[in-house]
């Protein structure tokens, strides 16, 4: 029966994957429709006459065009709408929640599919007497085996077919388990775990180099560790915030759960994490779009082309706070190389020098370090941060520079707000111990004030 139980499996496996895949797609959709909208060669385009032999092409892409954008404003209106009745309307800001609504059609087919496969799951064993599938039934019969005769049964080197022999039986029952779901049990709470939780534990004195010991950890090496690394590639979103945390407290529960197998060297494990950076990298390089307009465009608050930005910068430090969840089971410098190369300089940092300096550039900043990981910085020595961050501490710099420039001429008021905003970059600064900007600032702009805002931090 392994056969169908691998055809079921890579059934369901495609059957997520589509529907997650369809969700990054529209996700991309809008960002073109929306990039192409408020760009002025877009527009030119859009206006010249459709008397071209691909007139009635472009005629078809413009319908297109005005239905995804008529949907994509629709879900975003009852996603305003809902906020406003749960009371999280005041802090929220247009990217960071994840568009993840779907079509009646979409969710009845989906789950008219996974029905289809569920049931087909359950005739996998219906012409088999229960003692050759029941996980207990089996746990019975070899434990038996191992109380009367166990020098036989270690010669057989039993404990180590069972969990070929169990991971079939298991993958079934894992058939629709995915922790990115709320509703995902935890699969230490399953039948087949509880089953086979106290297996070998009988009180005989436990026998040297026993393998059976190690037979649940041997199991979610084999079946739960490949099952996460099909989910990493092709289910998991990055940009959810929601889907990543419940995937980092699912890696972080097998990693202090099962030290054994859950390491460095394992090479499941390694294929795990090999399929995480893939998807994150992939993220990047297909999903993260930064549009670019002149500081004029964008001093109008309400204008299409200052929201689409905000949105866009927004979605940006959601990712960077998603990427950064990872801190402890990614490497710090793999870490580093994806949030800070890859995506704050790369990205976010050009949205902060393409926009107005003040105020708001200063909470934006305060945002994107609310990101970093605290203990980054705690161990460094010297007066420097880590270098990667050298880029972004020129940009608070020069913000600070600009915001004194700004101040020139203006109330006393003004100058005073000017001032305060000075010592918050001061503050920030310190907090990621970038302490020879810090010092910078302080004596530049005269602030006597520079130790108590470093050690205030």
């Amino acid at each position: 029966q392994v056969p169908l139980i691998n055809e079921l499996e890579s059934a369901m496996h495609q059957l997520y994957k589509q529907r997650a895949s369809r969700l990054v797609q529209r996700r991309q959709d809008d960002i073109k429709d929306e990039s192409s909208e408020f760009s002025s060669h877009s527009n030119k385009a859009l206006m010249a006459p459709n008397l071209e032999s691909f007139g009635r092409d472009r005629v078809i892409y413009q319908e297109q065009v005005k239905r995804r954008t008529a949907e994509r404003e629709a879900r975003r209106a009852r996603r305003r709408q809902a906020r406003e009745q749960t009371g999280k309307m005041a802090d929220h800001l247009e990217g960071l929640s994840s568009d993840d609504e779907e079509t009646s059609t979409d969710i009845t087919n989906f789950n008219l599919e996974r029905d289809r496969i569920l049931k087909e799951s359950s005739k996998v064993f219906e012409d088999v007497l229960e003692s050759f599938y029941s996980i207990d039934c089996i746990k019975s019969q070899f434990e038996a085996w191992r109380s009367k005769y166990f020098a036989s049964y270690k010669d057989a080197y039993i404990g180590l077919c069972l969990p070929k022999l169990f991971n079939p039986l298991i993958r079934l029952q894992l058939l629709i388990w995915t922790p990115l779901e709320g509703k995902c049990r935890d699969f230490e709470t399953m039948l087949w775990f509880e089953s086979l939780l106290f297996y070998g534990c009988e009180e005989q004195e436990q026998v040297k180099d026993d393998a059976d010991i190690s037979l649940l950890p041997t199991i979610v090496e084999r079946v739960v560790l490949p099952k996460l690394t099909v989910i990493s590639e092709n289910i998991w979103d990055p940009f959810s915030t929601t889907q990543t945390s419940r995937m980092v407290a699912i890696v972080q529960k097998l990693v202090d759960g099962y030290p054994s197998v859950v390491n460095a060297e394992n090479k499941n494990t390694q294929m795990l994490l090999k399929a995480l950076l893939l998807r994150m990298r992939r993220t990047l390089d297909d999903d993260v779009f930064m549009p670019l307009y002149p500081k004029n465009i964008l001093e109008n608050k309400n204008s299409g082309p200052y929201l689409f930005f905000q949105r866009q910068f927004w979605s940006s430090v959601k990712l960077l706070g998603n990427f950064l969840q990872w801190y402890g089971i990614l490497s710090n410098k793999t870490l580093q190389e994806l949030s800070i190369d890859g995506l704050l300089n790369r990205y976010i940092l050009m949205a902060f020098q393409n926009s107005e300096c003040g105020e708001d550039s200063i909470k934006k900043a305060q945002s994107v370090i609310a990101c970093f990981p605290k203990q980054w910085f705690t161990n460094l020595k010297g007066d420097k941060t880590i270098s990667q961050l050298e880029n972004f501490c020129r940009y608070l710099v020069h913000l600070a520079d600009t915001i004194y420039r700004n101040s020139i001429g203006c109330s006393d008021v003004e100058k005073r707000n000017a001032r305060e905003h000075i010592k918050q970059i001061i503050k920030l600064l310190a907090s990621i111990r970038a302490l020879d900007h810090a010092v910078t600032v302080a004596n530049d702009h005269n602030v006597k004030e520079l130790k108590i805002l470093i050690e205030g931090k």
